[in-house]
């Protein structure tokens, strides 16, 4: 191959170029442009890193959020059970008060009611006494039979009293 033919002066000169530019290349390389990329992929693996500690710091806030919204609902929960309790008992209070004025005021009617028709079947019964006085007379006179009449309104009485036994 002549390419590589090293008995050629002219080959050992293109040898000690090759050696002198790749030295020269790798001397900036090295000092000037691999710095500046190390620089480069060092800042961006911090920021990934910054990222990754704000990710995981924003997901323990949201998980302490998360945990405070918890405890707030149950919290409200069972404040909105005491006091639907509270509302309750207080119904039933209410309820219990107004049935026992209820039944008092029925109670009262009642009575009053029962007084009226006590007070009404008096009067029919004095009223009857009468026309059972009155009858009880018209019919011994029928009969022919006198009597006196303080008689016969004792006797009506005792009959109304027993009961019209």
């Amino acid at each position: 191959m002549p390419q590589l033919d090293f008995a050629n002066p002219l080959m050992m000169s293109k040898l000690v170029w090759l050696l002198i530019i790749f030295g020269f290349l790798y001397f900036i390389l090295k000092n000037y442009a691999l710095p500046q990329v190390a620089s480069v992929l060092d800042e961006r693996a911090a920021r990934i890193a910054a990222d990754l500690d704000a990710a995981r710091d924003a997901q323990a806030a949201g998980e302490a959020a998360l945990a405070e919204i918890r405890a707030a609902t149950a919290a409200a929960r069972a404040e909105a059970q005491a006091a639907i309790a509270a509302a309750m008992l207080e119904a039933q209070t209410k309820s219990a008060a107004q049935a026992a004025e209820i039944n008092a005021r029925l109670a009262a009617q009642v009575a009053k009611a029962e007084q009226q028709v006590r007070a009404a079947r008096d009067q029919a019964m004095g009223a009857l006494r009468g026309v059972a006085g009155e009858t009880a007379t018209a019919m011994l006179d029928r009969l022919a039979i006198s009597a006196p009449a303080n008689d016969v309104t004792a006797a009506v009485d005792r009959a109304a009293t027993q009961g019209g036994r």
